[in-house]
């Protein structure tokens, strides 16, 4: 499943490397590697012979808990903050999130710059109703600093029951607030559609789920049918989601066989290359900019960076997240996985996601008096560049 460790075979590696078998997790050939095991046996050793616990929270794990922690810790040695561990509890809330609906505040987060950033609040969702905004700093989750903090152990504290209540310290720019956020049964959206008074058709895609590509063919339907050559696609605030979604979308822009994005796993795997399936319907005549901005992130980022690069569509807006990276989930028992990063995605001439984000055409910063006074400033620029076009 492409969403947007191995241990030697002596000492504490046999202790994993059994468990794995026993479990259905790996095979035997992932032991044969010459890795100095001694330090890490050595502590092993120590800590079963003299740890003794000294509070109610303090308790000797079992050897599956010894395993899962062992693997945990060799996946965070990779200091990437998109590659983790997941045992039985967070492999389930893993999928959970996958299939789209699940228990929490609808906020998608990651790292920038090694902190802990808000990419977007959900629309419709409790964090976007109580004011969560994209480029948000996480501060505190409830009574915990998240100061190395992986992403994934914020996401364990942040979703809970519906109907609970958790509390996050955000700072944005100069300000620093406490945010309460009623968690609910999140159900991830999809797409809008509006004909706007001026003429210009907006389809606003909030996520690249497993039905994104049937709802985009619906709404390319409408925009077709109202007779509009003026097309503005609004990516704000859309974390992404399916690789699969962003390729098949994209293809009704371009022809066949057009690069779309590039997986590039360095000296790994050879490249790989998701090409255009050559839907592409629109002439020339098609007028078309896509809206963007720090919510903006790998999926959306990819169709962005790909119909811009083929002067498809112009950006407007402020720059995306930067979030160009291709996770992997594999199995590792029959319930607990890994999250691995494999790849960084590279646009259709090559240019990092990750390194920079994609730069706006027409940059169109949104002050707080604009969000006080309810005026979409990026929107109404993007309708405006589109009128003005011959």
């Amino acid at each position: 499943m492409i969403i947007v460790g191995i241990v030697g075979s002596f000492g504490a590696g046999m202790l994993v490397n059994k468990y794995l078998l026993e479990n259905g997790g790996a095979d035997s050939s992932d032991s044969q590697v010459s890795l100095d095991m001694d330090p890490f046996w050595k502590a092993y050793s120590i800590l079963n012979e003299k740890f003794i616990s000294t509070t109610a929270s303090s308790t000797t794990p079992t050897d599956k808990e010894k395993v899962y922690g062992a693997i945990a810790g060799l996946a965070s040695s990779y200091n990437d903050p998109y590659t983790s561990f997941f045992p039985p509890a967070e492999a389930e809330q893993f999928n959970e999130e996958v299939r789209g609906n699940f228990g929490g505040v609808g906020m998608e987060i990651g790292m920038k710059d090694k902190v802990l950033t808000v990419i977007a609040p959900l629309k419709g969702t409790p964090a976007e109703r109580a004011g969560i905004k994209s480029g948000d700093i996480i501060l505190k989750i409830n009574d915990k600093f998240t100061a190395g903090m992986s992403v994934d152990d914020a996401i364990d504290l942040i979703r809970g029951p519906a109907g609970s209540t958790v509390t996050v310290t955000v700072k944005n720019g100069d300000s620093t607030k406490d945010i309460k956020i009623v968690r609910g049964t999140i159900n991830i959206p999809t797409i809008e559609t509006k004909l706007r008074s001026d003429g210009v058709f907006v389809i606003s895609l909030y996520s690249f789920s497993a039905n994104s590509p049937e709802l985009f063919r619906g709404a390319l339907r409408e925009f077709v049918l109202s007779g509009s050559d003026k097309l503005i696609l609004d990516l704000r605030n859309n974390p992404g989601g399916y690789l699969e979604s962003a390729v098949d979308i994209a293809s009704w822009f371009l022809p066949a066989d057009k690069p779309i994005v590039i997986e590039d796993s360095g000296t790994k795997e050879p490249q790989k290359i998701d090409r255009s399936k050559g839907y592409n319907i629109f002439t020339d005549k098609l007028k078309m900019v896509i809206l963007i901005n720090g919510g903006s992130a790998s999926a959306a980022e990819i169709l962005a960076g790909a119909l811009n690069e083929y002067g498809i569509a112009k950006l407007v807006g402020e720059k995306s997240f930067g979030k160009g990276s291709v996770q992997e989930l594999v199995g590792i028992t029959s319930d607990t996985s890994l999250k691995v990063t494999i790849a960084r995605w590279l646009t259709p001439k090559g240019k990092s996601i990750s390194h920079n984000g994609l730069e706006p055409d027409i940059k169109v910063v949104v002050s707080s008096e604009d969000t006080k006074k309810g005026v979409d400033v990026q929107m109404e620029k993007a309708s405006e560049y589109l009128k003005n076009l011959n």
